[in-house]
């Protein structure tokens, strides 16, 4: 297998990589040799995070480098090192825990991504030695550039189709069992909140099923929320709301992407994946403001806006995973624009009716450096989605709580006494970071595998 893009093999020409901080900076220098000492005070380098300097032998010639990194276990504070080094073999010289090594190596295959579907990066990364036992190490990155790559496709080649295709491919590489039920079928076999959202759209919507493990192994189910585009329907968004919808599909991203790498490790878990994957478009058969539509819990659904869309197909898929009964019920979706502004882009709003599940998802975030935050199931705001004349409103008339009251509703659609718990992803960088190129980005990921880890 080809070593991911950031890495070599090819030990021999590769010049030592020394890791710094500003705390043990001091001690390094002191340790080198007179002209290196000299060189790294000349360049004002003090081993500050994000910083990277080559270092001269006593020829001249470039002998080796150095990086500063912030804190040592979080694999973005090696994303900048790819960019800022030259573009060579690289080994690294300063010992570093195992715990430490592998936030390097993660995060340098984080750094080193570049999204080239349509456009080649100006320059290749800088080439990191890879050694050791790496195996988890590159599922964990394969899984995380899979939901970017996922996420940044445009919807003309990342639509419910596309992602049916995905999902296909994936099931065929690792023996798992996959059916997809779609257009009109979706009403015979009663996902009638997945048809009504997706109705609209040349493409049509979709339940895309895939289960793979041994049915004598703990069941989890996985659920992510499939938008390819969302235009708002005929609540539509502004344009700068509609802009970067097309990422409205990065649950399902996370999803596909988690179950993926579960597979690709041979967990010893019995797993249920289900997007549904719709585009929410605006055309003569668009669902309608002030319409009521059927669940397939049973459940009426009164819709006040057609921009709530995302909780309207995830509706659907909950109550068909609740219906298998699995130990564990765990959803992604890119909701609502309300947990931004509660938490901004980097924090995932994370809901649970299980206090013990919830704590477990955000010990491994902060172990991790894979952060998420717990917002409250807070109940007495049910009578924001009242409604006069169904079961329920997909909205209602307030802007206040609109995460909590979003994880309200799904709540209602997952059978009492199954254990649950919702991410509210952005999926995105707004703009470059080390280690964050702009677009699609995995967040709560690598923290939901380990939670799934204990409890294989």
């Amino acid at each position: 297998m080809p070593l991911p893009t950031g890495f070599t093999d090819a030990s021999a020409s590769a010049l030592p990589l020394h890791v710094v901080s500003r705390a043990d900076f001091a001690t390094w220098r002191d340790a080198q040799p007179a002209h290196v000492a000299a060189w790294v005070q000349a360049q004002g380098f003090d081993g500050s995070a994000n910083s990277a300097l080559p270092l001269p032998g006593a020829d001249g010639a470039m002998a080796g480098a150095v990086i500063g990194v912030g804190d040592a276990l979080d694999p973005y504070a090696y994303g900048h090192a790819p960019s800022a080094l030259p573009v060579r073999a690289w080994a690294l010289a300063t010992a570093l825990e195992p715990a430490q090594k592998a936030a390097l190596q993660l995060g340098w295959g984080l750094g080193s991504y570049r999204f080239n579907r349509y456009k080649q990066p100006l320059r290749p990364p800088a080439q990191l030695v890879l050694d050791g036992d790496t195996a988890e190490l590159t599922d964990v990155l394969a899984a995380c550039l899979r939901t970017r790559d996922l996420i940044n496709t445009p919807t003309e080649h990342m639509g419910p189709d596309q992602l049916e295709q995905v999902a296909c491919e994936i099931a065929e590489r690792h023996g798992a069992r996959i059916e997809v039920i779609s257009g009109d079928d979706l009403l015979a076999k009663n996902f009638p909140a997945i048809h009504a959202v997706g109705r609209a759209s040349h493409r049509a919507p979709r339940l895309i099923a895939l289960e793979w493990g041994d049915a004598a192994h703990p069941h989890v189910a996985i659920v992510g929320k499939g938008v390819c585009f969302d235009t708002g329907g005929l609540d539509l968004k502004p344009a700068d709301g509609m802009r970067n919808m097309k990422k409205d599909m990065g649950g399902a991203a996370h999803a596909i992407a988690l179950a993926e790498l579960v597979m690709a490790r041979k967990l010893p878990l019995h797993i249920t994946l289900l997007v549904p994957a719709v585009e929410n478009a605006v055309g003569p058969n668009s669902y309608r403001p002030g319409e009521v539509i059927a669940t397939r819990a049973g459940l009426s659904v009164e819709i006040d806006n057609t921009d709530a869309e995302g909780r309207v197909v995830l509706c659907d898929a909950l109550a068909y995973a609740g219906e298998q009964k699995p130990a564990l019920l765990l959803d992604f979706a890119t909701l609502t624009g309300a947990a931004r502004i509660a938490l901004g882009p980097d924090l995932p709003a994370l809901f649970s009716n299980d206090d013990a599940l919830a704590q477990q998802w955000l010990d491994a975030g902060i172990q991790l450096r894979d952060p998420l935050w717990r917002m409250p199931l807070w109940r007495p705001y049910w009578r924001y989605l009242t409604s006069g004349i169904a079961d329920i409103a997909n909205g209602g008339p307030s802007k206040m709580a609109g995460s909590v009251t979003a994880a309200l509703y799904l709540e209602r659609f997952v059978p009492a006494g199954q254990k649950w718990a919702h991410l509210d992803v952005y999926s995105w960088n707004d703009a470059d970071r080390p280690g964050r190129p702009a677009g699609g980005e995995a967040q709560g990921l690598r923290a939901a595998f380990a939670l799934l880890k204990a409890h294989a």
